[in-house]
């Protein structure tokens, strides 16, 4: 390509160059074997989805709906507003209301691609590897979620992480009993998301009952049980909407604890606050990179399909965890350039023969120039005796006869 070329590339969006489609695929396959080994089982849904699905009910806020691609599906006059896919778990809810839902938990994996709108020069397609357990789990289906996470981040070799929990259903009980309307809730959250703690006074001063600064909720971040034991003490009598969500949110903090996983409590975490229902969870990397979210979602699929089945999930953020990981590591193959002795049909047909075979017996194999690739061994093809000469890194050619023999020579199971 030529370096005065102008770029065509459409605005938010990148291409993924080999040796990153390389890590890419190494978190795939890892994520990929994690999840069947906990049960799971892969599906995948459409990049394209009706409006309708993310505008019902409010299953979108109206910030997401903001940042969604939508246009007209022309047919006629009865052409239907449809979207590229913004989201992955409210297209999930619709295949399990669909296709799934039998009164059965149904543990479902994909991965596949977002879309959202941006202003500011960041990626407009995100890829993401997500998780959905679908059916009445309840709390420890939270715990096995956050395990699972642990899990394939463990099989990437990605272990120094922070994960932070929190309930959803902890703001809103404050702000409920603060007497704000669900609109004034929605806005008062988002200030908090936005680092505007001066919400945190005006919802004290509508709360004289209470015995302990509310700043020991939204501005501290605690350790674990102990700090929820110190929270629940402080606050629950003021505001008792606080008892049930802080009590759950201890029981999966406790068991994270018991099975090893030190977790972090932050109470405002997620910015979908219409969207989750119970605990939320989200994992960041050693230096503080956005791994992963998700959380509970019970009332969504209610909103989808008009029956209640509770779920939660997560995703992880595929091109994040790619950039952490080193490439796969091929040196235990062999790496052989196939070449012809002739420019002759029958020559360059005994280069494919050869290739086939090795290939067959592990090794990596290129019968054509390229440059990039660095080959340890390089195979003469003739089409006649010798038929074979072997070499590697200017070593004196060795001349074999049998396609079984040079696999034997590199010491290769055929």
């Amino acid at each position: 390509m030529s370096q005065t070329a102008e770029r065509q590339i459409a605005r938010g969006m990148r291409d993924v160059l080999p040796d990153e489609m390389d890590r890419t695929r190494a978190v795939e396959s890892a994520f990929d074997a994690t999840c069947r080994a906990w049960g799971y089982r892969e599906v995948r849904t459409p990049v394209i989805e009706p409006l309708h699905l993310f505008t019902a009910a409010g299953t979108l806020s109206p910030q997401a709906l903001d940042r969604i691609y939508s246009f007209l599906d022309w047919d006629g006059w009865s052409g239907e507003r449809v979207v590229l896919r913004p989201d992955s778990t409210i297209p999930a809810a619709r295949l399990y209301s669909e296709s799934l839902d039998g009164g059965r938990t149904a543990k479902l994996f994909y991965n596949q691609n977002v879309f959202r709108f941006t202003d500011d020069g960041s990626s407009r397609e995100e890829w993401q590897c997500g998780v959905e357990l679908i059916g009445d789990t309840g709390l420890p289906g939270d715990v096995e979620l956050v395990l699972l996470a642990r899990d394939a981040l463990r099989a990437l070799e990605i272990t120094d992480v922070k994960v932070r929990l929190s309930h959803a259903a902890i703001v809103r009980a404050v702000l409920a009993a603060a007497g704000l309307t669900l609109e004034q809730q929605s806005a008062a959250y988002d200030r908090l998301l936005d680092g505007d703690l001066s919400v945190v006074d005006e919802i004290e001063a509508r709360l004289p009952q209470l015995n302990a600064p509310l700043r020991l909720l939204f501005e501290v971040e605690g350790a674990g049980s102990g700090y929820l034991a110190n929270v629940r003490a402080a606050l629950s009598d003021a505001v008792p909407g606080l008892a049930e969500p802080l009590a759950g949110l201890a029981f999966v903090v406790e068991a994270l604890e018991a099975a090893g996983v030190q977790p972090v409590v932050q109470t405002v975490l997620m910015r979908n606050f219409e969207y989750y229902s119970g605990v939320v969870m989200k994992i960041d990397g050693p230096a503080g990179e956005r791994l992963a979210t998700g959380g509970r979602y019970d009332d969504l699929i209610r909103q989808v399909s008009g029956t209640r089945v509770p779920a939660s999930g997560f995703a992880f953020y595929l091109s994040t965890l790619a950039s952490m990981i080193n490439p796969p590591d091929d040196a235990s193959r062999a790496r052989i350039t196939v070449t012809p002795a002739s420019d002759m049909p029958r020559s360059l047909a005994e280069v494919h023969s050869a290739a086939v075979a090795l290939r067959a017996a592990g090794a990596i194999v290129s019968t054509t120039p390229d440059e990039t690739f660095t080959a340890a061994y390089r195979l003469l093809c003739r089409d006649a005796s010798p038929r074979y000469e072997l070499s590697r890194d200017g070593d004196d050619a060795r001349a074999l006869d049998d396609i079984d023999a040079v696999v034997a020579a590199l010491g290769l199971t055929s």
